[in-house]
């Protein structure tokens, strides 16, 4: 059988990591509109990659195990890249919650079900995860090991304890990097592995419009403090996918790379304030 490469989120970054290592394979490339996955599909298929397009809502089980489906009957699911996520600036803390963390949930627990020996997973999460205050040790290990399906009725979740999509955001993030730490266990009785990066501020459609949003002046704080001195490259981020999923990346896994350009560094020990 073919080895195949599933995308699940067809924005800049996912396909930065896709064109690094997808080359020689079939992917299945999902988007919730699939007009927008046919696009970059077309795209990509003049760059010489073999790409299927896809429709897929992280938010069902049903529909994500139906792209489970789709991926087994088009080869053996060596890769896996999830980078579907909503802003914090455009989105309600319930959805937030529904798509970024329920959504990775469901996602790791249906193809760490498949995947093929020597296999790994990326998970697109983000540098917010990084900057919330620790949790307790039952919180920490109720976002990491609850049941993707009972994740959204945990009492630190619900509306009366998070009103704020930052602060949603911040959690959903921290929970899908937990969910990479724990799954990594499970994934690896297949002998396949799953790993984090944790990006900061990258030039990508949605950026532009965070950096409009109602968080615009913390985000432009950022760039102007941070070690790199500017926003990143989705190039930058795929080089990083592209070992971590390689071969050089054979002794990871269960981990998340945090690659903000120094953000987290000067937010925590240096003289970046943020709101």
């Amino acid at each position: 059988m073919s080895e195949l490469i599933v995308i699940i989120g067809a924005g800049a970054i996912g396909q930065a990591i896709a064109r690094r290592v997808s080359a020689g394979k079939k992917v299945l490339l999902a988007d919730l509109e699939l007009d927008h996955a046919q696009a970059v599909a077309d795209a990509m298929g003049d760059a010489g990659f073999d790409v299927c397009p896809a429709k897929v809502d992280v938010t069902s089980r049903d529909s994500v195990e139906g792209l489970v489906r789709e991926a087994e009957s088009l080869g053996e699911v060596t890769g896996v890249i999830h980078s579907a996520g909503v802003s914090p600036s455009h989105a309600s803390p319930a959805l937030i919650f529904k798509v970024d963390l329920y959504g990775t949930a469901v996602v790791l627990e249906a193809f760490g079900n498949v995947m093929a020996r020597g296999g790994s997973g990326l998970v697109v999460s983000s540098q917010a995860g990084h900057r919330l205050a620790p949790l307790s040790s039952e919180q920490t290990r109720a976002l990491a090991t609850t049941p993707a399906d009972e994740l959204l009725d945990l009492a630190m979740l619900q509306p009366d304890q998070v009103t704020d999509s930052l602060r949603a955001y911040q959690l959903a993030k921290r929970g899908a990097s937990l969910r990479v730490q724990a799954e990594a266990v499970r994934w690896a009785r297949r002998g396949a592995r799953i790993n984090a990066i944790s990006p900061g501020i990258v030039v990508t459609p949605l950026s532009r419009k965070e950096l409009s949003g109602p968080h615009s002046e913390g985000y432009r704080r950022m760039i102007e403090v941070c070690a790199a001195g500017r926003a990143g490259t989705p190039d930058e981020v795929g080089s990083l996918g592209a070992l971590l999923m390689g071969p050089d990346g054979h002794f990871i896994s269960g981990s998340d790379f945090l690659m903000d350009g120094g953000v987290t560094a000067a937010y925590w020990y240096g003289d970046l304030a943020l709101g």
